[in-house]
């Protein structure tokens, strides 16, 4: 591992920050920052830095004061408001006593803030307060880690990284870590850094880029003794190529998906169900594959700091049948039972350490081992499915270079329970309220146009996650550019031809492999034509009717068929049109192929219905754009409508307006908040048509 110090960099963070935050508080972002950006030191919230200087109170005066990470927020990207300032004095004091609960510990963080409104400092606030240096970093270094998490850990560490690292037992993080760091430390005061058995190393310095470089000096002394020392490597017994690897995940991820979802009690929305991230690469294959894979995987994760993310163990799934879906099935369920009574009675008996008013895990599993797949990894949303993925990449790799050179030994069970039900953990997991569809995948159709952006951004604020399909090409690019920009990983966009049965199969592979299912299909993709019955051209209505009734069916088809394999039910929500109801002249083509793809969304009503899932339609009427996006409809309709009644563009929407019930200009966003309704299930409905054209007598229903 190299130093990333730059003095150039460092010099802008000071121009940029020093002016509001301090000189101290801007190095210390600055450093920060080339820690997080070091995936085998910190991931995902983890670690901590901090730097002992000034800050101002409320009566004008200069006090000592500690800039400490605050809980959850990541080194990646952290800005000087991440590092919360305490009283520096304060926090010295309770070292006097004997024992701190977590609890009253961060109810003292919050009641010796500077600013009453910061985020919770880290659980480590003590410590780092505690040790005497200027700056400290904390760090859960993979290369350290594989060294304490073996048998003759001591003596590998001081081998490793020489005797001016101190060690320290594994002590429960929070407050009688801080005390017995401290105690080490003034044991030995001229120590270069310490190691945290199981849980990190911690540097320190009299400036920043001090204790940054320690750190990078420290971890790389660690790599190159475990180099040194890998003398077995771990045997693959069968290489599996990651292109099968990715094939049998298509099959496996549905059922593992359907599997983890939890029965919520709730008759219109009975399934809290997961998003799936996945590992096939090569390494992942090698060490699902290998002759110790499954005795090195199911033990404990490398640090405590990893449990809330991944739980304590893995599910390793023994012979895999991949090319027998029923008996897969029975297989993982067989397996998560057993994986569940046993997370079930360790709960159990470590009940008497649960923290009062801490509610537990569900006792599913966020981690399955597969011999020939890789792993799966699950969350409510992907960002946690992703950082449960990246752990167990990373620790996956870190067991691997331990069994090379030794055992691996991690935290005993009640270490780990008490980590894993420790309130100040909880609380990096956020408030447990939800947006309606956080849970949920859809895939909409179309998408590109005015209605379907419209409908992805409205589910997109639900919480959902997105797959925007259309044609391939600018209009879709621009989409997904526009949408990431917000929603960042929640978005996918796949090009799909709704017409070609082979690419509506692909799209949903390629979103099963990304988020592990789908949960709700909206089918918008249509085309228009402006033509008398008279004058039609058969092969150009024989082209609507390929996109409009035949793109209906083929994503009904690929619908029903995932939801029934999946096994959780679903939604489909069709979205038709006023015509139906009512058609209009020289728009029979148009008329009819609609008319032809609802009838088959009310069948699909029917025929669905058994396995819980709801179709429905939403009918519009002269929606003209979302935004930039014009409708493709209007774009071909709209001039033989304006040559018709001499209207221009506007006039021709100002006419659609007067002529509805409620004179209401219908937007695109309209139609979006009837497919939420749909979506997020507020009645027990399906088979209905919810019209939003401000009221045409003649579209009926009603």
């Amino acid at each position: 591992m190299k130093s990333q110090w730059s003095d150039e960099d460092a010099s802008l963070f000071v121009a940029l920050y020093a002016p509001k935050w301090g000189e101290g508080l801007a190095l210390r972002t600055y450093s920060s920052r080339l820690l997080g950006a070091e995936e085998s030191l910190v991931l995902h919230g983890g670690g901590d830095t901090s730097v002992k200087c000034y800050a101002t109170n409320v009566l004008g005066e200069r006090v000592p004061a500690l800039y400490v990470k605050a809980s959850g927020y990541n080194l990646v990207d952290i800005e000087p408001q991440g590092h919360s300032a305490v009283e520096l004095e304060f926090l010295m004091r309770l070292r006097v006593l004997e024992d701190l609960s977590d609890s009253a510990m961060a109810d003292e963080f919050r009641t010796h803030l500077f600013n009453p409104h910061a985020p919770t400092p880290s659980i480590e606030t003590l410590a780092h307060a505690f040790l005497p240096h200027q700056f400290i970093d904390h760090t859960h270094a993979d290369a350290v880690l594989a060294l304490t998490n073996q048998s003759e850990a001591a003596k590998r560490v001081q081998e490793a990284l020489g005797e001016d690292v101190l060690i320290l037992d594994y002590v429960k993080p929070g407050f009688k870590l801080a005390k017995a760091a401290a105690a080490a430390y003034e044991s030995r005061p001229g120590c270069q850094a310490m190691v945290w058995m199981r849980h990190g190393l911690v540097t320190w310095g009299t400036t920043a880029r001090e204790s940054y470089e320690a750190t990078i000096e420290l971890v790389t002394r660690a790599e190159s003794y475990l180099a040194q020392r890998a003398t077995r490597p771990l045997v693959v017994q069968i290489s599996t190529p990651p292109s099968p690897a990715e094939k049998r995940l298509v099959t496996v991820a549905p059922l593992v998906r359907g599997l983890l979802a939890e029965a919520s009690g709730d008759a219109d929305r009975p399934y809290r169900r997961v998003i799936l991230q996945s590992l096939t690469d090569r390494e992942t294959l090698n060490f699902v594959d290998s002759d110790r894979g499954k005795q090195i995987a199911s033990s404990p994760p490398l640090t405590s700091d990893h449990l809330i993310r991944t739980k304590a163990l893995p599910l390793w799934l023994d012979s895999p049948v991949y090319d027998n879906p029923a008996r897969l099935r029975q297989q993982l369920a067989t397996a998560l039972e057993e994986y569940t009574a046993a997370y079930k009675a360790y709960i159990e008996r470590n009940s008497v350490r649960l923290p009062e008013g801490l509610a537990t895990f569900d006792p599913l599993p966020r981690v399955l081992l597969m011999p020939g797949l890789g792993a799966i990894c699950s969350g409510k949303n992907v960002q946690a499915a992703k950082i449960a993925r990246d752990i167990t990449a990373h620790t996956l790799a870190v067991k691997a270079q331990i069994a090379a050179m030794g055992t691996y030994e991690g935290l005993s069970e009640s270490h780990l329970f008490e980590m894993e039900y420790h309130t100040l953990q909880h609380a990096k997991l956020g408030k447990h309220d939800e947006s309606p569809l956080a849970r949920e995948v859809a895939v909409i159709t179309g998408a590109a146009g005015a209605i379907g952006s419209a409908i992805a951004q409205g589910l997109l604020e639900n919480g959902c996650h997105v797959a925007v399909t259309d044609l391939a090409g600018q209009a879709l690019e621009n989409l997904v550019t526009e949408l990431k920009g917000t929603f960042a990983d929640r978005v996918l966009g796949v090009a799909v031809d709704v017409t070609e049965a082979a690419s509506v199969a692909q799209g949903f592979e390629t979103i099963i492999k990304t988020w592990g299912g789908v949960d709700l299909v909206i089918v918008n993709a249509g085309i228009a034509l402006v033509s008398s019955l008279e004058e039609m051209k058969l092969e150009v209505f024989q082209k609507l009717e390929r996109v409009n009734i035949e793109g209906t069916l083929l994503m009904l088809s690929e619908a029903g068929r995932h939801f029934k394999y999946q096994g959780t039910g679903g939604d489909v929500v069709m979205i038709s049109t006023k015509n139906v109801f009512a058609p209009g002249a020289k728009f029979g083509a148009y008329s009819a192929t609609k008319a032809a793809s609802h009838q088959l969304a009310r069948i699909a009503s029917l025929e669905m219905a058994e396995i819980g899932v709801r179709v429905n339609m939403v009918s519009p009427d002269a929606v003209f754009s979302h935004g930039v996006r014009r409708s493709g409809l209007w774009a071909e309709v709209g001039p033989d409508r304006m040559r018709a009644r001499g209207l221009d563009e506007k006039g021709l929407e100002e006419y659609y307006q007067k002529r509805n019930l409620l004179k209401a200009r219908v937007t695109a966003e309209h139609v979006a908040n009837a497919v939420l309704f749909f979506a997020t299930r507020q009645t027990p409905t399906t088979g209905a048509t919810i019209p939003v054209d401000g009221g045409l007598p003649d579209a009926t229903p009603r």
